[in-house]
């Protein structure tokens, strides 16, 4: 089977999912630039703040990465949901940090219908997603392993948490956004107005750019190369889904994705080939980048249009573009999009 995983999501912004499109620097304001970069949670993230306390709040930034990493990862056998994942049924302590998430990851299930489910990270292992080693699971199996998830079969009480046996949770759907946005409540205690926080492609907005304009944030073309349009924004949360992320091919030429349908237990086959969220919330936008790109550009937009409070851009396999009314004058095509149509989604 041939893998492919984009590399580039890692190692450079204008490369992932979210790109920087002209975010600009120092020589646009007295404001002296800091960057930190950070290999943590599985992923590459790139820190940018301005203003003098910036070097030791990134500083500092870093070290509560690592805290969140240690007690949310599912490898590390010191960790709290590696506890959770092995504890044979028992009940689990957990941190406030990990209660909270967990509750949020819980609570997004069951608001999407289960279209977000932490208890499927044994299908994802299955699939080879966490070791790379990357398989077809048998049906059976599937069925097999798809009787071991159900969000609603965890309890979270009396700061514990306790699993049925079999059961494993996986918190990379949330963890990401929860820490961009943690991040950013940090950094706004500490005075810091002016910040971009690139936490593996999810892109997390402290105020605006130091000369007070918004952040342009390129969105991936989901099909190729470099982006097919550029969002204006400012303190808010913008993350990408999509199959291109990682992905195999089997000896058939089928491809696979990483995001799974919890219902099937096989990669989402929702027609959207990307699902970008913009929201104040960085977790919110993690996780329902995730949720509308199973559920689809029907499900999704009936799910916008009853809830609200985050803006959306979907593309279609088919290379349909479609957008709601909160980021119509926002968003613009790249030159070599403009003549695609964009469909604005209204409530």
């Amino acid at each position: 089977m041939k893998s492919k995983r984009l590399l580039g999501l890692l190692l450079l912004p204008a490369a992932a999912s979210l790109c920087l499109a002209g975010c600009g620097g120092s020589s646009e304001t007295a404001a002296r630039e800091y960057s930190k970069g950070i290999f943590a949670m599985g992923t590459y993230m790139e820190l940018t703040a301005y203003g003098e306390q910036a070097e030791s709040v990134l500083d500092e930034a870093e070290n509560r990465i690592r805290e969140w990493e240690a007690l949310w990862s599912t490898t590390d056998e010191d960790s709290e949901i590696y506890a959770a994942n092995h504890s044979q049924g028992r009940t689990v302590p957990l941190s406030s940090e990990t209660e909270e998430l967990l509750q949020f990851a819980l609570k997004m299930a069951r608001q999407t219908g289960g279209a977000l489910d932490p208890t499927i990270y044994p299908l994802v292992n299955a699939w080879g997603f966490i070791s790379q080693e990357y398989r077809v699971p048998s049906q059976r199996e599937i069925g097999e392993l798809l009787a071991l998830t159900g969000y609603e079969k965890v309890k979270v009480e009396n700061h514990g948490v306790t699993l049925p046996e079999g059961m494993q949770l996986d918190l990379g759907a949330v963890g990401k956004g929860y820490a961009g946005e943690l991040l950013a409540d940090y950094f706004k205690e500490e005075g810091i107005s002016s910040a971009l926080l690139n936490i593996g492609g999810n892109i997390q907005m402290v105020g605006s750019r130091p000369d007070g304009t918004k952040w342009r944030i390129g969105i991936r073309n989901p099909f190729g190369e470099g982006s097919f349009g550029v969002l204006e924004s400012e303190d808010t949360a913008v993350v990408t889904s999509g199959g291109y992320e990682r992905y195999f091919t089997d000896e058939d030429g089928t491809v696979y994705w990483h995001i799974l349908d919890p219902d099937t237990g096989r990669p989402a086959q929702s027609g959207l080939a990307s699902a970008t969220i913009i929201a104040d919330s960085g977790r919110m936008a993690d996780a329902l980048s995730t949720s509308i790109f199973v559920m689809g550009l029907e499900e999704g937009s009936e799910y916008w249009k009853n809830h609200g409070e985050f803006d959306m851009l979907l593309v279609t396999q088919d290379g349909e573009i479609y957008l709601t009314e909160g980021i119509e004058d926002s968003f613009t095509l790249e030159d070599a999009f403009s003549d695609r149509e964009m469909h604005v989604i209204r409530k």
